[in-house]
């Protein structure tokens, strides 16, 4: 059968690493030949004879590289993915590959000895007999020295045991020992997860103890934890369960030596939940076949065990399609109640799959229709990713509950599948302990010190017993759902019973208002003594590990919903129409890190992208907002388009999150007013009881739509807030500066930090008809008459007045300049260009050439031009006088040239060899004029063959890709196709780098259309 093409997802999915990724985006229009042999992909990249077996996957590549699959591999199936290939006949390399391939398979193992198999498997089982042996009396010296001081002895402890158990060749027993040096001592209640893993270990041992009397699953099931292998054949040779099987999520974890993904996976029709594990060695990629968010119909094999949840794919009878929204979803309590029963047949579980219905955050939780809620796990307790799909609407959640809380996997909104956002550091997270106190208290202290005697303790809503059995009680039951004898489990057989189990003595049919039992009316006993058992705990230290692993499974299997959490209220609906669905995809890819050129490049093609979006029109999809806002809050430059895409949903996230309120400054007033209109009504209680980034988030949606209002809040706390926190608020008064906020400026110019003083003194030089403006001018005025005849007549200040420090004359002269002419050169500076209304520009600049104090007049004048973006002070300055001005003044000018201008000079520097060339182009923002553009090109191929290093054909290049025109995309790619036959590669990648950048700009633009 016919191999479907691949999505951009799939193909992403095989990468070994983001480089590889990007690497591969480059090369994937340099491919001269491609075509397609069955179900192999091959192609020819500069050389290289690239091939790929899909239905493996397997990849071949003649590259050096150690990667695999390697960026002409990825490159050739990403262009497969996106476009096709073509239909040449296959090379020789490509039969020789498959005759290889199919030979290789063709050998088939030799034929098994059974007598030396059944001698290995004794062997096996003997050293691991031994190795559990020796667990058992290490476990137990742990609780009987004391885990008080396991926390000051480090994890050399754990290590040997762990190697004791590798060389037992128990391999899952040995990772789950050397992970308890991970906890010893280590963050809070370090003790309680300690003691509860210790004793989930000595109900293993138990387990391992009676393995010949246990119910086969449940055998199967330690043995598994253990570390007994099942090969492939086995589990495939097992029952086969038919369904339309839902892919729900992946996680990836790194395990050092391994990646490792849990792929979860939902029978539409059984309602059984499977896992799917995959594993890779550094730089192999982990496979793609099963991706998130789609179906197919097919045969599951699940791994033998008592609640059998681990499966493989044994067939696959249709391929792989999206679907709307998984089937089965139902409410907390449904899934708690699943999770108890799942507990009761395999009290080692930490984690089970959940799948929830009408899902909505609030608190850090996820709230049902019924008001049950569940804790959200650390790292995923600010659900960013489903507000600003949902927007606190009802969705669908598909999700991994565990004592920590849920981790979300991935949500449905609207029938659009949605992936969960990473998870973000959160090392402060709180974590409640889950063990009894008097049981803690005793394995600290340690049994040997203070022997430990049965008793009753609390288990949350559950009742435990440590002692004889009372006469009459039941003990054939595992707990079930809420702590209570399911005598439908799978633990109902006595032989299926764990070692110590609880017994219990409620009545399972006696469901509460949400379908699970009463937790409160239940009751565990536990025997330690256990008159007549061959396995009864031997010491103190084993009765209280026993006791510790009872307590603990009865905590997590007894655990109930949160009540009483409000829902948050739902996100306005949008009323603008979404962007085109490319253009979309395209702001995604550069998000994420799939944009040419590195870390800048993705800066200025997201301002790009966002100057085009704004000018189009149209909102991005909200699943993006959570990294946009990101990006935002990082580059300020690009907030002004971003508010107008953003949309309502923006507003509303924005008005979520402090550090993201920033959007409200910026977003057209209708939606800023939107968030706002609630904080009109009352905002003084709300300034008054916010932290800072609240209140300065507060401010900035206020002055958006009353600025009058947000000045007076300011204004009420000026005289209590710290300097900084002033220096803040000031800066977010640009949107709104009118004359009206002049009096709270000019008092700030007293205050006694720099910050605010240069914060007010910024506001003032830029609002027209400001009283410092007017000063200022009255100075210069007065310093700098013309007469009649049209000579100036000069006397600038004598001192440095109270007056002038207060208006931002600063004391200390730049090197070699005087006293006198560092004041009149800041004098004028800080006077406006408009007041020099008896000469233009260019006849002032005549005026005080030659003149004694020429230097400090045309200092002041660029630096007035400068801060007031004067573009016609700028080019005349920079025509003729240019030479006696200081560089820094000269280069700042520059930024202010319009840019025709800037172009003809930067042309101009280029065909002349000067230095100053790059300096400029890096100057003007783009798009380059065509002058300016061919020459660019020009040079390129001059370098390109004459200069003797690189590194200055490569900062012309990037620059290029970023300001030069996109249409001369197709130029530069046959410049570089060009250069490649005559010049080194090292000086042809720069150039192949310009195409590829210019060819991205040229497709986004297009998008837009």
């Amino acid at each position: 059968m016919l191999v479907e093409r691949w999505s951009a997802a799939q193909v992403e999915a095989l990468a070994p690493d983001p480089a590889s990724l990007r690497n591969a985006r480059g090369v994937t229009g340099r491919f001269t030949t491609t075509g397609r042999s069955g179900d192999v992909l091959w192609g020819l990249c500069r050389g290289y004879q690239v091939a790929v077996d899909l239905a493996g996957p397997a990849f071949k590549c003649s590259c050096p590289s150690r990667k695999i699959p390697c960026k002409h591999t990825l490159g050739l199936l990403l262009r497969w993915s996106e476009s096709g290939v073509g239909d040449s006949p296959a090379p020789e390399f490509v039969a020789r590959w498959q005759t290889a391939r199919a030979a290789r398979t063709s050998r088939g193992p030799s034929a098994p000895d059974p007598a030396a198999a059944a001698k290995r498997a004794q062997g096996r089982a003997d050293r691991v007999s031994g190795g559990m042996t020796e667990l058992r009396r290490w476990l137990d010296d742990q609780v009987e020295q004391g885990l008080a001081a396991a926390g000051r002895s480090g994890p050399r402890a754990y290590e040997a045991m762990a190697a004791r158990l590798v060389d037992a060749q128990a391999p899952a027993a040995a990772r789950a020992v050397q992970r308890l040096g991970a906890i010893a001592g280590i963050g809070p209640q370090w003790a309680d997860r300690l003691l509860g893993e210790l004793a989930l270990l000595r109900l293993l041992v138990s387990g391992h103890s009676r393995l010949d009397t246990l119910d086969p699953a449940l055998a199967a099931t330690v043995r598994s934890r253990i570390g007994f292998p099942v090969s492939t054949e086995e589990v495939l040779a097992g029952p086969r369960v038919t369904d339309r099987w839902q892919v729900l999520g992946q996680v990836e974890v790194d395990e050092g030596p391994l990646t490792s993904r849990r792929t979860w996976l939902h029978g539409s029709g059984t309602g059984r939940f499977a896992l799917v594990l995959a594993f890779a060695a550094p730089g192999q990629p982990l496979p793609a076949d099963l991706v998130p968010g789609t179906e197919f119909r097919g045969d599951l094999c699940f791994h033998p065990g008592s609640a059998p949840l681990r499966a493989l794919v044994a067939d696959r009878a249709s391929a792989a399609e999206p679907f709307g929204s998984p089937d089965g979803a139902g409410t907390i309590r449904a899934a708690l109640s699943r999770w108890s029963q799942l507990l009761a047949a395999e009290p080692w579980r930490y984690d089970a799959p959940m799948l929830l219905s009408g899902a909505r955050p609030s608190g850090g939780h996820l709230v049902d229709s019924s008001g049950a809620a569940l804790p959200l796990a650390p790292g995923h307790r600010e659900p960013w990713w489903l507000l600003a799909a949902a927007g606190a609407a009802p969705a669908t959640v598909a999700a991994e509950w565990s004592p920590s809380g849920l981790r979300p996997l991935a949500a449905w909104v609207g029938g659009v599948f949605v992936p969960a956002a990473p998870p973000t550091p959160e090392p402060a997270a709180r974590r409640e302990p889950e063990l009894p106190p008097e049981l803690l208290t005793a394995a600290l202290v340690g049994t040997g010190r203070r022997p430990w005697s049965g008793h009753t303790i609390g288990v949350g809503p559950i009742r435990v017993r440590f002692g004889p059995v009372p006469d009459g009680a039941e003990t054939t039951g595992a707990p079930g759902p809420g702590g209570e004898a399911d005598s439908a489990g799978p633990a109902a057989d006595p032989k299926s019973a764990v070692p110590v189990h609880p017994d219990a003595a409620g009545r399972a049919d006696a469901p509460d208002k949400g379908g699970r039992p009463d937790a409160s009316e239940t009751t565990a006993t536990v025997h330690p003594e256990a008159a007549g058992r061959a396995d009864a705990p031997e010491t103190a230290a084993a009765a209280l590990l026993e006791a510790a692993a009872v307590a603990l499974t009865c905590r997590r299997a007894g655990v109930e919903p949160v009540s009483g959490l409000e829902p948050m209220a739902e996100a306005p609906a949008e009323t603008m129409a979404p962007l085109p669905a490319a253009a979309s995809a395209r702001l995604a890819r550069i998000l994420g890190g799939g944009a040419p050129g590195g870390g800048h490049h993705e800066q200025e093609l997201l301002a790009q992208w966002l100057a085009a979006a704004a000018a189009r029109g149209g909102i991005v999809p909200s699943t993006i907002l959570p990294a946009l806002l990101e990006a935002g809050r990082r580059n300020t430059a690009v907030r002004s388009d971003l508010a107008k895409v953003a949309g309502r949903r923006g507003a509303w996230l924005a008005g979520q999150r402090g550090d993201w309120r920033w959007l409200l400054s910026e977003a057209p007033p209708a939606l800023a007013g939107e968030w706002a209109a609630g904080l009109l009504g009352q905002p003084a209680r709300e300034w008054a009881t916010g932290g800072a980034a609240e209140r300065l988030g507060h401010l900035a949606a206020l002055r958006a739509v009353d600025p009058d209002q947000a000045r007076e809040l300011v204004e009420s706390t000026w005289a209590e807030d710290p300097s900084e926190i002033r220096a803040r608020f000031l800066s977010a008064f640009g949107p709104g500066l009118s004359l009206r906020d002049e009096p709270l400026l000019e008092r700030a110019l007293d205050d006694r930090r720099k910050e605010v003083r240069e914060a007010a003194l910024d506001l003032l030089r830029n609002l027209p008809g400001a009283a410092l403006g007017r000063r200022m001018a009255a100075r210069a005025h007065a310093a700098v008459r013309l007469g009649d005849s049209g000579r100036l007549t000069v006397d600038p200040p004598t001192e440095l007045d109270r007056e002038l420090r207060r208006d931002g004359v600063g004391a200390a002269p730049v090197r070699g300049v005087g006293a006198g002419a560092w004041l009149l050169e800041e004098v004028v500076a800080g006077t406006p260009l408009d007041t020099w209304t008896r000469l233009d520009p260019d006849g002032w600049l005549t005026a005080a050439r030659g003149h004694d104090w020429a230097a400090p007049l045309l200092h002041g004048w660029a630096k007035a031009a400068v801060v007031q973006r004067d573009a016609r002070w700028a080019t005349a300055l920079l025509g003729a006088d240019a030479g006696l001005l200081r560089e820094a003044v000269r280069w700042d000018l520059h930024l202010v040239l319009p840019p025709d201008r800037l172009a003809r000079l930067a042309a101009a520097a280029l065909r002349a060899e000067d230095g100053t060339a790059q300096r400029l182009l890096a100057l003007h923002p783009g798009p380059w004029p065509d002058g300016l553009a061919v020459a660019v090109l020009e040079t390129v191929e001059q370098r390109a063959r004459t200069d003797r290093h690189t590194w200055q054909l490569g900062e012309l290049c990037r620059a290029a890709g970023l300001a030069m025109p996109p249409e001369y995309a197709d130029l530069a790619g046959r410049l570089a196709a060009h250069l490649d036959q005559t010049v080194d590669p090292t000086r042809v990648r720069p150039v192949a780098e310009l195409a590829r950048t210019l060819t991205f700009r040229l497709e986004m633009f297009q998008e837009f259309s």
